[in-house]
C-alpha cells in the first residue's frame, strides 16, 4: 500500500466565521488546492452534520482528498513539546502546534508561541507538525515552513475569505 503524500495545508471548518454556506466555502478551498479538511461543527444536529460530512467527503473524493472528523483521532491539537511526543506515541498521523501567531479565531487561547518555538519543536518532534493559529498570509506560511513545519493548518482566514480558492492557492504556493 502506498502511503499518501502529506498535505501542505489542512483546513479546519468553522461555519460561524463563514459569510456564506460552509459547503460553498469548503468547495472553494478545495478548488484552490485544499486536500485535507477537518470537519468541526459539533453543535450541528447529528443528521445535518452527517449530511454535511457526506457532501464534503464526496467533493474531496473527486480530487483525491480526505475528510477528517475532528473527533476521529486522526489529528491532535498540541500546544507544547510534551503533547507532540504524546501524540506521536499514540499514533497520530497529523498534529498541529498552536497558536503560532495571534489569531482572530481564538483570541483568548493563550499567547502565541512564535516562530522560534515552532522551529525548536518541529525539528525534534517525532511526527509532522502543522503550524496553526494566525497563519493567514503567504509570508507567514513561508516562515513556518522555513522553521521546519510540515505544513500549515488554517481556519478563520479561509472561512472569512471573499475568495477561499484564491487564498488557499496563495497559501499553497508560498
Amino acid at each position: 500500500m502506498v502511503e499518501p503524500i502529506e498535505p501542505r495545508l489542512i483546513l479546519f471548518t468553522d461555519r460561524r466565521q463563514a459569510e456564506r454556506p460552509l459547503d460553498e466555502v469548503v468547495a472553494g478551498a478545495i478548488d484552490g488546492g485544499a486536500r485535507v479538511v477537518v470537519l468541526r461543527e459539533h453543535d450541528l444536529p447529528p443528521r445535518r452534520r452527517l449530511q454535511l460530512a457526506a457532501a464534503l467527503r464526496t467533493r474531496l473524493d473527486q480530487v483525491g482528498g480526505s475528510l477528517l472528523l475532528e473527533e476521529d483521532g486522526a489529528l491532535r491539537k498540541c500546544h507544547g513539546l510534551e503533547e507532540l511526543f504524546a501524540a506521536a506515541g499514540e499514533g497520530f498521523r497529523y498534529v498541529t502546534l498552536s497558536p503560532i501567531f495571534a489569531t482572530r479565531s481564538k483570541p483568548g487561547y493563550g499567547p502565541p508561541l512564535g516562530l522560534a518555538a515552532l522551529g525548536r519543536m518541529a525539528v525534534v518532534a517525532p511526527v509532522p507538525v502543522y503550524a496553526l493559529g494566525g497563519v493567514d498570509t503567504p509570508a507567514r506560511v513561508r516562515d513556518c515552513l522555513d522553521e521546519g513545519a510540515a505544513g500549515v493548518a488554517v481556519m478563520g482566514a479561509v472561512m472569512r475569505a471573499d475568495d477561499p480558492a484564491r487564498l488557499v492557492k496563495e497559501l499553497l504556493t508560498a
